[in-house]
């Protein structure tokens, strides 16, 4: 009787509504690696809002994904601390999202913090009043930085609620209002978008190294897909192009030896990639490469587009079906970029004489790394001009062999895979295979383009809605749009039960909204969404049912309704540009 009475006084004597880490074993790898941090992380649900009303504490929303290097660094630095832990389940809900399977939300919360302080990554960490609304957001920050900040918000909210509260509404009340703003502008007639689009694009061009802008190097496919389509006859786009094309395709953007694209380099001139690898950029790539080995008379950029299609469905396939989301920035070991990189030493142990030294000179081997871990091979001589007075056949066999063996050796390495299949990636993956197979009438890209649109209408559509992934999350204006493009290029009829579900759900009067559920206030309606590293979603809804016939009336609605906002920015929409400009296809 006394021990039971001990039990209940400990019971009774938990705070009301004690948390306790929820992740262990998640579904998704991203939330499961976190499942023994002393933090007390919650999954994202409506129930945490409740939660945080009831016990009327802040949100800490930290979002990822597993590929994503500074990520693991974090949790290492600070969600592993046990002091760290303590004040965040002492003061706050901790809530851990994985950005891929709540894409609308990741948005919306990086929308707010590149508002608000410029700069928006991963991880991503933005505190939340009870109701909702976003009051601080930041990206990775070092454990000391990251207490002092955790010390500020607290105080702020436990002496001044009201004032926090004011804050974060009326920064969100004054995005809402910029928003608007941006849709009321006037809108150019269409004669003038693409030249609009040229010159906002050759603004931002790094016309000597390729890319756009001046640091990081993102791929930034369906811009540089609309600027191909479109370049026509001007000289001065079209060698920038060229220029762009050649350093993704021979520097440290691409794996030279296994195929496929990293995310992006950190560096202008292509040399120092960040690791991961994420099927949207293989499929976007992929359609870049052939698009603009046609246009171009490149079978090597043609070349290219083969690499990378026998890479995903050689390292990406998934073994029941569709591919998988991504490979991860560290090997095994936790170290960035490890199953990549090369010392002295370890190409000694895996190639010697002739052979090693016409590696070193054809992956640009030589001279001092450009990191601490080691040479990345990237593009140099080629075989023939290796051989000098000898066969070039030799060379070559000799480089095949070197490939072979260094492969090998990486596979040794380990490389962790992010397992999730995610709907509207795997739409994109279906359209780069129809048109490969399309363009170069390929059997085998033909056939697994049937498998892929199989797997897409037997596991991920239920007849009325799609599933983000079959491991959670919710299906998103991205899934239907990709989807149903894929589909109906994949010729599937089901493409128009997709297409007329995304017009349901997230297409009014008002704009789209890129979720069917109303998860914080002050989530977007928009006229248009943006091109970024994904296509714009409700340019590709209207396009799909420009080809096809269906909702012509809607389609035509919502495209006339973007004008103002593509007015303001061609190259950030440059899907919908292509669309006012009069081609419905965007080929």
């Amino acid at each position: 009787m006394r021990l039971l009475l001990s039990l209940l006084v400990l019971v009774f004597s938990l705070p009301v509504g004690a948390l306790e880490n929820v992740l262990k074993g998640h579904a998704s790898p991203y939330l499961a690696m976190h499942g023994d941090d002393p933090v007390h992380w919650q999954d994202w649900s409506d129930e945490v809002l409740a939660i945080a009303q009831r016990e009327n504490k802040l949100i800490l929303i930290s979002s990822g994904y597993f590929s994503c290097h500074w990520c693991h660094v974090m949790q290492r630095e600070s969600y592993q601390d046990k002091g760290v832990a303590a004040q965040l389940n002492a003061h706050f809900i901790p809530v851990k999202l994985d950005r891929e399977l709540h894409p609308a939300l990741d948005a919306h919360l990086i929308d707010f913090t590149e508002r608000t302080s410029g700069v928006a990554g991963w991880p991503l960490n933005v505190f939340l009043t009870p109701e909702g609304y976003p009051l601080v957001g930041l990206t990775y920050a070092p454990r000391d930085n990251f207490v002092a900040l955790l010390g500020r918000v607290q105080a702020l909210w436990e002496q001044e609620p009201a004032q926090a509260r004011a804050l974060a509404e009326g920064a969100m009340a004054e995005i809402v209002k910029a928003r608007s703003h941006l849709a009321k502008a006037d809108p150019r007639p269409p004669a003038e978008l693409i030249p609009a689009l040229h010159q906002e694009a050759l603004t931002q061009a790094n016309e000597l190294e390729g890319g756009f802008g001046d640091q990081s190097r993102f791929p930034m496919a369906p811009q540089i897909l609309a600027l191909i389509n479109t370049v026509g006859d001007d000289a001065r786009l079209r060698a920038f192009l060229i220029t762009t094309l050649d350093q993704m395709a021979q520097a440290g953007l691409r794996d030279q030896l296994a195929g496929g694209f990293f995310r992006y380099t950190v560096d202008p001139s292509w040399q120092v990639p960040h690791y991961e690898k994420m099927l949207y950029d293989q499929a976007l790539l992929i359609q870049v490469f052939l698009r603009a080995g046609k246009a171009f008379d490149r079978p090597d950029y043609l070349a290219v587009a083969t690499d990378t299609l026998d890479f995903v469905l050689r390292d990406m396939a998934h073994p029941a079906g569709g591919f998988i989301a991504s490979l991860s920035a560290l090997d095994a070991a936790g170290d960035e970029g490890g199953a990549y990189l090369w010392t002295p030493e370890q190409l000694e142990q895996v190639l010697s004489g002739e052979q090693l030294a016409l590696a070193r000179a054809h992956w640009r081997m030589t001279g001092v790394p450009a990191t601490e871990g080691g040479y990345l091979p990237l593009l140099g001589k080629p075989a023939a001009e290796l051989a000098g007075g000898d066969a070039p056949a030799h060379v070559q066999a000799l480089l095949d062999d070197a490939r072979q063996r260094l492969l090998a050796a990486r596979a040794a390495r380990g490389l962790p895979r992010d397992e999730k299949r995610l709907a509207g990636w795997n739409g994109l993956m279906l359209q780069a295979l129809v048109q490969a197979a399309k363009q170069l009438d390929n059997a085998r890209y033909r056939e697994q383009a049937q498998r892929l649109a199989r797997f897409l209408v037997d596991r991920m559509w239920d007849g009325s809605r799609l599933k983000r992934s079959l491991d959670g999350g919710h299906a998103g204006l991205e899934d239907y749009a990709q989807v149903a493009a894929g589909l109906l290029a994949a010729g599937d009829d089901t493409a128009a039960a997709v297409l007329a579900q995304a017009w349901r759900r997230f297409y009014s009067a008002a704009g789209w909204r890129r979720t069917d559920r109303g998860l914080l206030p002050g989530m977007a309606v928009e006229p248009a969404v943006i091109d970024d590293v994904l296509p714009s979603p409700s340019a590709t809804v209207i396009r799909v049912s420009m080809m096809t016939g269906m909702e012509t009336e809607r389609a035509a609605q919502a495209r006339l309704a973007a004008a103002g906002t593509v007015a303001a920015s061609p190259f950030w929409y440059a899907g919908h540009t292509l669309l006012l400009a009069g081609d419905p296809t965007q080929r």
